[in-house]
């Protein structure tokens, strides 16, 4: 993997993990959202307030617009940009929080 393409996927990493840190953390802490295998964050529990389903929204929209600039600066597709950010992202994710496995969310 090329080195520019992976430390780009990393600043992606820190962009939107810092962009809402005290709010996704919460709302992860608190089950109702999770990492996803594809890049994008879930939705773990129906029950999650109107507040915790807009941040899903707001996060996936960034990580969509960064997943298609990386893409497109290393000639890759957005899938393939999306899948190492995911790899990533699912080993950063905190013990205790959810993370999606082959049948479901799971904690991790």
């Amino acid at each position: 993997m090329k080195k520019a393409f992976k430390a780009a996927v990393l600043g992606l990493a820190l962009l939107v993990g810092t962009a809402h840190a005290i709010e996704l953390a919460d709302a992860k802490s608190q089950g109702w959202l999770g990492e996803q295998r594809d890049g994008y964050l879930g939705l773990v529990r129906s029950d999650a307030p109107p507040a915790v389903r807009q941040l899903l929204d707001q996060v996936n929209r960034q990580r969509t617009a960064q997943f298609e600039q990386i893409a497109t600066r290393n000639g890759i597709s957005v899938n393939d940009a999306a899948a190492v950010f995911a790899r990533e992202a699912l080993q950063r994710t905190q013990p205790g929080n959810y993370i999606q496995g082959q049948g479901g969310w799971v904690k991790k």
